[in-house]
């Protein structure tokens, strides 16, 4: 069920200023739900008819959406005309950049992803020449396999590390072994297109937030991770982002003090408890064995072996215990597993919610849902697109214009 239309607020008073907000809202309400009526748009945003008539015929001739008769729906009279997105014609680049793996997708203005491909799976992708030239050889070839008239918008970057929120310096990612890395400019400068970075964990509660297990809630907890282990937060439907940018990084909150030396140079930190590493040491495997090996512990716990299944309720003890550490500080509606963890929750909830029922106070827990990622392992590559896409659904005639300048 499509919610209201999000209010951003308009920057000075002229009818310019209002007729971009309005466009951008329209856009944006379209972008987020795939199809809207024209009856829709009008109650929805408050505005008349014609002024709604105007706005989509603006974004019609912009080549961004499409009107389309709709069908009465049961109701009398004339039907409203349908307002829809153009994915071909407008569309982004997203990528989703892990330790061991990277995905780069053509997304299309509606959240479809349109093309996309896996480059070299299992790969390390900590040399940074190598990656980024992956990167920019891949988004060619699937900007050279786009139908002619599409327009690409941006890039967008999901990272597992710190990103400055100022210049999307990317800061820190321990894992990668990057220290204060100008990726996205270097992105922007090699593929000629406004280049958008952000933390993994960051996009992927935005991305579930808007199309997948969150959808509805305001008050949103997303905890993922490979190699590593990260968290993005949503306050009022807002990132927790910190004064710099750098909040969520949950993956390093000190859960045991016995636990293994973590990356970040402390000692068990809930990532070395509860990462792909944690449940493959338990189980006996080789800790570099990566989300192949890991799935095929997951496959002998869900039939029944012993130390598989031990191994398992380990790792989902230390997991409740942070989600309960979680759900006292922020009070989420829901907490969404997401990537690999998602799919251990799957198999081992019942474990897990009884260690966030021993971690956390009755207020807060009775207030709280927990879920698997609603998108699986495209958690990532939606937000990131969101990101691309951001600038073109706060001021789409000014997007275009500079385009064309």
């Amino acid at each position: 069920m499509a919610g209201p239309v999000t209010r951003r607020r308009v920057r000075g008073s002229t009818q310019d200023d209002v007729r971009r907000h309005n466009l951008g809202a329209i856009l944006t309400e379209v972008h987020r739900h795939g199809c809207r009526s024209r009856a829709e748009l009008t109650a929805e945003m408050g505005l008349n008819r014609s002024t709604i008539g105007d706005l989509v015929s603006e974004l019609v001739d912009a080549g961004l959406v499409l009107e389309r008769s709709a069908s009465a729906r049961g109701r009398a009279g004339r039907p409203s005309l349908e307002v829809v997105p153009r994915p071909e014609a407008a569309y982004v680049l997203a990528i989703d950049l892990g330790v061991r793996h990277m995905v780069v997708a053509r997304v299309g203005l509606g959240g479809q992803v349109l093309d996309r491909v896996e480059a070299d799976p299992g790969r390390d992708w900590s040399d940074l020449d190598t990656t980024v030239d992956a990167i920019v050889e891949t988004s060619g070839l699937l900007r050279e396999g786009a139908p002619d008239g599409g327009r690409c918008f941006g890039v967008g970057l999901s990272v597992p590390g710190v990103v400055r929120l100022n210049d999307g310096l990317l800061r820190f990612a321990p894992n990668l072994g990057w220290i204060d890395q100008p990726l996205g400019a270097r992105l922007g400068e090699r593929l000629d297109l406004p280049a958008f970075l952000a933390n993994d964990a960051d996009l992927g509660a935005l991305a579930e937030h808007w199309r997948g297990a969150a959808v509805g809630y305001e008050h949103v907890v997303v905890i993922s991770g490979e190699i590593g282990l990260g968290g993005g937060i949503l306050i009022g439907g807002r990132p927790l982002r910190g004064r710099g940018g750098y909040a969520g990084e949950i993956g390093h909150l000190r859960v045991n003090p016995n636990g293994r030396l973590c990356r970040c140079g402390s000692v068990g930190c809930l990532e070395t408890e509860t990462g792909v590493e944690s449940l493959l040491i338990a189980a006996g495997r080789p800790a570099d064995g990566g989300l192949e090996v890991y799935r095929a512990v997951l496959a002998e716990v869900a039939a029944g072996e012993p130390k598989a299944m031990a191994a398992a309720a380990r790792v989902a003890r230390w997991l409740g215990i942070g989600v309960g550490m979680l759900v006292n500080t922020f009070n989420p509606d829901i907490v969404v597993l997401g990537g690999p963890l998602g799919e251990l929750f799957v198999l081992t909830e019942d474990v897990v919610r009884e260690s966030v029922a021993r971690s956390t106070l009755v207020a807060p827990r009775e207030q709280v849902r927990m879920a698997a990622s609603g998108l699986g392992s495209d958690a990532q590559l939606i937000g990131a697109a969101e990101l691309a896409f951001a600038p073109l659904l706060e001021d789409p005639i000014g997007v275009l214009t500079s385009l064309a300048a």
